[in-house]
């Protein structure tokens, strides 16, 4: 494996992904509901991609963006910085989780119909390597396994451009009538 090809071939797929959204004017922000109306769950995910919808605030506080989405698949780029240390001087758990569950999440958002949500009911969280702010990009790989009318189930890795494993989660997802929705 070519690990130093691989890095440079994702460092250029994010340049062109952020550049791509940055021509189309999209800023970190929250979707309005008339932007996404019947729009299937797919939809929304690669009008993300193209910047013709706000992408989330999250991926500028933690240094990670959404690189490619397919039908149950979505996949995040992101490298840790020291400002997602804890005190112990290490990347704390909860990036390695919130890159982990946005990428589970949008996986399952990519197998749902127009008018259709979702939320996370159950995350479970491994991380088996430390990174550091030396490591450079990780993708956070995540697949459905099942999607179902009430339910969705998803699994997904953090995974360096070596092939090692940092982390790995699965996720219980409810889904439900967007429409009928509060707040």
């Amino acid at each position: 494996m070519d690990t130093d090809n691989i890095r440079l071939r994702w460092e250029r797929e994010e340049a062109a992904v952020r550049e791509r959204i940055a021509a189309a004017g999209a800023q970190a922000g929250v979707s309005r509901p008339e932007q996404i109306a019947g729009k299937t769950g797919l939809e929304i995910m690669q009008a993300l991609l193209r910047g013709e919808l706000p992408y989330p605030p999250i991926s500028e506080t933690l240094g990670f963006f959404l690189i490619e989405v397919g039908d149950g698949h979505a996949v995040f780029q992101g490298a840790p910085q020291f400002k997602h240390y804890n005190p112990l001087g290490t990347v704390h758990g909860g990036w390695y989780a919130t890159l982990l569950d946005s990428a589970l999440g949008c996986a399952v958002q990519t197998k749902l119909p127009a008018g259709t949500g979702y939320t996370t009911a159950e995350l479970g969280l491994n991380i088996v390597r430390s990174a550091s702010d030396k490591s450079g990009p990780l993708r956070a790989i995540g697949t459905v396994i099942h999607s179902g009318r009430q339910m969705a189930t998803a699994e997904a890795r953090i995974v360096g451009p070596d092939g090692k494993l940092y982390a790995h989660a699965t996720t219980t997802c409810f889904v439900f009538d967007a429409s009928r929705a509060k707040g």
